[in-house]
């Protein structure tokens, strides 16, 4: 099972649990990092998250999704709140963040950097509009290899 398969039927099973709960379900996340795998679940409050919300959600979805016992691989549920400088992986991501600062790493150079930083304009499926100091540019979705939001310090 392919690891978008495993963050889409883990974020089926929980999402229920969590808005139950009180939460919005931000993002799953399932990725190998060195030797160890990780099943990240990412939520939302308008009151924020504390470290007793993750305690509360984990204590929640961990006995619903060994249920169903279909990762195979041994794994670490991490449940966190999205933080100040969310990543922007998802439709209803990059639409919440229309109008906010912004950083993007792309697959190849544009303008010679693969990195950069601006106000997020418009969002479709194919395309952003970032503006950075007052020009705009198009970017395809398909050279995005990552976004976040960025918080000025």
């Amino acid at each position: 099972m392919s690891d978008k398969n495993i963050e889409s039927r883990v974020e089926s099973i929980i999402l229920d649990e969590i808005t139950k709960l009180g939460y919005e379900l931000y993002d799953v996340e399932y990725l190998k990092e060195g030797r160890d795998f990780f099943l990240r679940v990412y939520i939302n409050s308008e009151n924020g998250i504390g470290i007793r919300d993750c305690e509360k959600v984990s204590n929640v979805i961990d006995p619903l999704i060994d249920e169903q016992d279909f990762i195979k691989e041994q794994y670490f549920l991490e449940v966190s709140s999205i933080g100040l400088e969310q990543n922007l992986r998802k439709e209803k991501h990059y639409i919440s963040a229309i109008n906010k600062k912004i950083e993007v790493k792309l697959y190849k150079k544009i303008n010679d950097t693969k990195l950069l930083t601006g106000i997020l304009k418009e969002y479709n499926d194919k395309k952003i509009k970032l503006e950075i100091e007052e020009r705009t540019i198009d970017i395809d979705a398909g050279e995005i290899a990552s976004a976040k939001v960025v918080y000025d310090w």
